[in-house]
């Protein structure tokens, strides 16, 4: 409905959560501008729920990255990406090993948590996210839900498809050309 040139936000606001086999959940939906910092717990638990452990590592927007959040993911020894709350880090006393080490640990972090990013992209982009027409509300949170289902059933047929190629790759690439001749 034209949501990017307006001057302020309005529409779903998507709490979504990306597993380490790259399928998308909803974790929450609302219509109602709200802090979704408070979001967290909620997801890891539902990760917990969902995969019978919790994460390693919780790659997250700087909004999340409360004293509350980091306080809750210490207790449960899940490693929260990004920089921690204060002021930076003299760097002056620190061995180079270290301090190179925790830069590309940040970069790692960083790329993976890219991929939530990057799946809102493609479904703004490729399955209509940016633009969702209907009115009512029921309507378009069917929208949006069926377009993650076919986000994730696309991920699962292209998984199955490079299964396949990876356990006969005769069948593609070894063919011979055939000449029909009339």
């Amino acid at each position: 409905r034209g949501k990017a040139r307006g001057a302020y936000e309005f529409g779903a606001k998507i709490s979504a959560a990306i597993t380490e086999h790259g399928l998308m959940y909803i974790d929450r939906l609302e219509w109602e501008p709200y802090n979704e910092s408070g979001d967290l717990q909620m997801q890891v638990e539902r990760y917990k729920d969902r995969c019978g452990h919790y994460p390693e590592s919780v790659h997250v927007d700087k909004i999340y990255r409360t004293r509350e959040n980091r306080a809750w993911c210490e207790e449960r020894s899940i490693r929260l990406s990004g920089p921690p709350l204060g002021r930076p880090v003299n760097t002056a006393g620190i061995d180079k090993k270290i301090l190179r080490a925790k830069r590309k640990q940040e970069r790692r972090d960083e790329s993976i948590r890219q991929a939530i990013e990057g799946a809102f992209g493609v479904g703004k982009r490729r399955y209509g996210m940016d633009c969702v027409y209907e009115k009512l509300r029921i309507t378009s949170e069917t929208t949006i839900m069926m377009n993650m289902l076919v986000m994730n059933m696309e991920k699962i047929l292209k998984d199955l498809y490079a299964l396949f190629l990876s356990a006969f790759p005769s069948v593609i690439f070894d063919r011979k050309p055939v000449i029909i001749a009339v």
